[in-house]
């Protein structure tokens, strides 16, 4: 088991101005349990808020120099209107009317001093490359060079190129125990097994990004082996994934197997170790859904590299519509693990993603294919509206991305799409100004913690998901508050929070050491992967770890044993890459630099 690195003194790795990926406190000179700030920084002409946790005599507070040497702002704290969950109020400081790019410390009389900000032009900058550069990490089936990887190289482990057809998933053509090959793709989470409904929501995700966003991602530097080919890093790094999507449909349905797995999780080892067999098990209606939508959004992105990547958008394109097409047939076969161990053999007691409505993924599907093809048929086979519901994405719910592509396609609508756009356009600004309603008033200013009710599993990809909402509305509207809003949910993210935590591995002062991650537990390596988003505050604890405090907000713990709060996902990761990249994107646009 891997111990954390105990330093004293100052540690920064810094380029450009930006924070670094580790940082441990002074604790004579640094008072991080009572100043809670985005551990990145600002924008020069971005709000700027910090947040005092704890009562003093004073409210008097600085800004100083990284060295200490020189006061260059000076303000006063004001007490929150509203308590935090905790029943306590906290103290706000607004630096925003200070505008100086450079290094600093906020320092409260009679408290201390915070971590180290930076204020950048380019303050998310690393961020955005650290929160793709993720996935790289999660490749299986391959090897990762210490070129690409640095210290975090590995062997490769995981080839998938044997693997089983699991009895739940026979077919006449494909017998109990045929081979197949399905290599590629991404570990999930902290294990080392392969999903597609959660890959479905984490591929579209990051999809809205490149066609929301074409110039800035040609932008995006990651250092991966697909470098240099003419192809944006970020969009090589989706179709590392999307060739294993391609192999998990049966090609001679159009069905899609819900995953590719262990019979059972793999222990705390490195890739390489892994030895035991590999299954598809049985085909459902979300995987296949999932399988459609992606597939029909990424053959638009891909034909714009039809040299680089010959026959691959249309190969999408079939794919999608063969899935549509056994989804129709089969529009209700649930992924029900318990019935299927109670059936068949070896059991199988992975990850289940079990999920029983599908009119979202029907919605999804439809969306995209209909955005892709023109063809209206698409979009009347479904109740694309079945209720007033703007649900935010999660892996068993993905209405909303049908509803941000539409929009974002608007040019190419026609018929009832069409008309119905006002509507929608309506809805996704109804759901941001629901989202920002008393925000203000709120102890730390964020978008996330409006009630107790937002701290569950993966809470933190609820905070990342609803920028990326607001960032949606922002686009729709040009109402700069809405980006605003979205900005105080990374700094959510990145320290400004109950916790303390930046919660993404690598980025900021006070963070993750040990993420529930089987690579980063067992690598040897001190510093986990980089890029990673933790699931966060969640009092559930059905990991059975008991967490500091049941105060929702408060309710994380930094403990390899506990993934109901620190696993790590790439449904969570995904939202963070679309947030941060969007702002970085959208900044001058929105004033943040000039």
């Amino acid at each position: 088991m891997k111990k954390a690195l105990v330093l004293s003194g100052w540690v920064f790795i810094a380029a450009n101005l930006l924070t670094a990926t580790l940082y441990a406190q002074n604790t004579s000179t640094i008072n991080s349990e009572s100043i809670r700030l985005n551990q990145l920084g600002f924008y020069p002409y971005s709000p700027k808020i910090a947040i005092v946790t704890a009562n003093n005599n004073s409210t008097r507070y600085n800004i100083i120099t990284a060295d200490k040497k020189q006061t260059v702002y000076t303000g006063e704290l004001v007490v929150s209107a509203n308590p935090a969950l905790n029943g306590k109020k906290t103290f706000i400081a607004d630096l925003s009317s200070f505008h100086k790019p450079g290094k600093y410390i906020l320092s409260v009389n009679g408290l201390g001093n915070s971590f180290p900000f930076v204020i950048s032009s380019a303050v998310y900058h690393d961020l955005g490359i650290a929160s793709i550069k993720a996935y790289y990490y999660q490749r299986a089936s391959t090897s990762l060079p210490e070129k690409y990887a640095g210290k975090w190289h590995r062997a490769a482990g995981h080839p998938d190129n044997k693997v089983l057809i699991h009895p739940a998933a026979a077919t006449d053509k494909r017998p109990a125990g045929t081979l197949i090959s399905a290599p590629r793709g991404w570990y999930d989470a902290g294990d080392y097994n392969k999903y597609v409904v959660n890959s479905g929501i984490s591929m579209g995700t990051m999809l809205s990004l490149c066609e929301d966003f074409p110039a800035y991602i040609k932008t995006m530097h990651t250092n991966i082996p697909e470098s240099n080919n003419n192809i944006p890093d970020i969009l090589n790094e989706l179709v590392w994934n999307l060739r294993w999507m391609l192999a998990m449909q049966d090609p001679n349905d159009g069905g899609v197997y819900n995953k590719l797995t262990n019979a059972v999780f793999d222990p705390m080892q490195m890739p390489e170790a892994a030895k035991t067999p590999r299954y598809v098990v049985q085909k459902g209606t979300a995987a296949t859904l999932d399988l459609a939508a992606v597939t029909a959004q990424a053959s638009r992105m891909l034909k714009k590299y039809q040299k680089q990547l010959p026959g691959l958008a249309d190969s999408c394109l079939v794919a999608s519509e063969k899935a549509w097409k056994w989804a129709l047939k089969n529009p209700n076969m649930a992924y029900d693990q318990v019935a299927m161990n109670n059936k068949f053999s070896p059991k199988v007691i992975t990850g289940a993603y079990g999920d029983r409505n599908f009119n979202d993924e029907f919605i999804w599907a439809a969306a995209e294919l209909y955005v892709t093809t023109g063809n209206e048929n698409y979009y009347k086979a479904v109740s694309m509206f079945p209720d007033d519901g703007m649900p935010l994405p999660t892996w068993g719910n993905v209405r909303l991305l049908a509803y941000y592509s539409l929009v974002r396609n608007e040019r190419s609508l026609q018929g009832a799409a069409k008309n119905n756009l006002p509507m929608l356009k309506n809805r996704i600004i109804g759901l941001a100004d629901n989202l920002i309603a008393g925000v203000d008033q709120r102890a730390y200013k964020t978008v996330m913690g409006k009630s107790s009710r937002d701290f569950y599993w993966g809470s933190n990809s609820l905070a990342a998901n609803q920028g990326v909402a607001l960032v949606q509305a922002y686009q729709l509207s040009g109402d700069k508050k809405y980006l605003n809003y979205a900005l105080s949910n990374l700094d959510y993210l990145l320290g400004r929070n109950a916790t303390g935590y930046s919660y993404v591995t690598g980025q900021g002062y006070k963070t993750p050491m040990h993420p529930h991650h089987r690579p980063s537990v067992s690598d040897g390596i001190v510093d986990p992967v980089p890029g990673l988003l933790v699931g966060g505050p969640n009092t559930g604890m059905e990991d059975g770890v008991q967490v500091p405090s049941m105060v929702p907000d408060e309710a994380y713990i930094d403990d390899e044993r506990a993934y109901a709060a620190n696993e790590i996902a790439i449904n969570w990761n995904a939202p963070l890459v679309y947030l941060s990249n969007a702002i970085e994107a959208l900044k001058v646009k929105a004033g943040y630099v000039k």
